[in-house]
């Protein structure tokens, strides 16, 4: 915990990369990280279902839930969070009726899923190839997610945007719903990417707040280690202070030494810790 927050990772951050990139699902290593991160004190982590292999991702079936349910139990790690990169690289939106209805049926069953496994959160990235353009992608975008709330609702189960728009323009997309199950996951990263204002963002979005992503870039570059990139968190948390928020801290950070994955780890939470104490987040 960081004061009273949670301490999450992105999954796969506790693994070895293996070509794989900064972030994926570790299928053949994906219950070794929770007794990894039990090991160093990380209280949850933010489960990834990508459209790559999804129907082999334990998220899916009947056997791969009781397995997530077994892990938990065992380590002591939660999940809180679903980050579903799956509606990135096929969004509600610049796709054929018969996809965006899958899409549909698919987020529902994630819905289910999450209320299993003792998940609050199924975060819908809307960045990079899932990216809003235009008013008619926000339209398809409202309507497809609106027949999958009152479902969420039922199941207490929140679902949040994480979106590239600048703050006005998502809190706005937010208020179309109406609904206090569709929520905001903030990243930190991509905000310093964008040169967004941290502090404009986190007190426009306020009560939205689901989760905050930990993560530095460099401006209109790329993921880069904590406090070398562009993003003030010092803004960041003045602003979550005054924001009240009390969700989880998720490191979705970038990787350094390969095979010291833990130490990099640790290293982001102190790095973190600086700035929470100071401002009694």
């Amino acid at each position: 915990m960081i004061n009273t927050h949670p301490i999450g990772i992105m999954q796969g951050r506790l693994v070895l990369p293996k070509g794989r990139g900064i972030q994926f699902f570790p299928f053949e290593e994906w219950q070794d990280e929770f007794r990894a991160a039990s090991k160093i004190q990380i209280d949850e982590i933010d489960f990834i279902f990508d459209l790559d292999r999804y129907q082999e991702n334990p998220l899916w079936t009947e056997k791969g839930i009781a397995s997530i349910q077994k892990a938990i139990a065992e380590s002591g790690v939660k999940v809180r969070h679903i980050c579903a990169d799956f509606f990135m690289r096929r969004p509600f939106f610049r796709v054929t009726e018969q996809e965006r209805q899958e899409n549909i049926a698919i987020l529902k069953q994630l819905i289910a899923v999450a209320q299993e496994i003792g998940a609050k959160n199924i975060e819908i990235p809307l960045v990079d190839n899932s990216s809003v353009k235009t008013e008619e992608e926000k339209d398809l975008l409202v309507q497809s997610l609106k027949e999958c709330l009152p479902k969420a609702k039922e199941l207490r189960i929140t679902i949040s945007l994480e979106a590239d728009l600048p703050p006005k323009e998502l809190l706005e997309l937010v208020q179309r719903f109406d609904n206090p199950s569709l929520k905001i996951t903030y990243d930190s990263g991509n905000s310093s990417s964008l040169g967004y204002d941290s502090y404009e963002e986190i007190s426009t979005y306020g009560k939205y707040l689901s989760n905050v992503h930990i993560k530095d870039r460099v401006l209109h570059g790329t993921t880069v280690p904590l406090g070398t990139g562009n993003a003030d968190f010092d803004k960041l948390f003045r602003g979550l202070k005054e924001a009240n928020y009390k969700g989880s801290f998720t490191f979705q950070s970038a990787r350094q030494e390969e095979g010291k994955e833990a130490e990099t780890i640790l290293s982001y939470v102190e790095f973190v810790k600086k700035y929470a104490n100071q401002y009694v987040v």
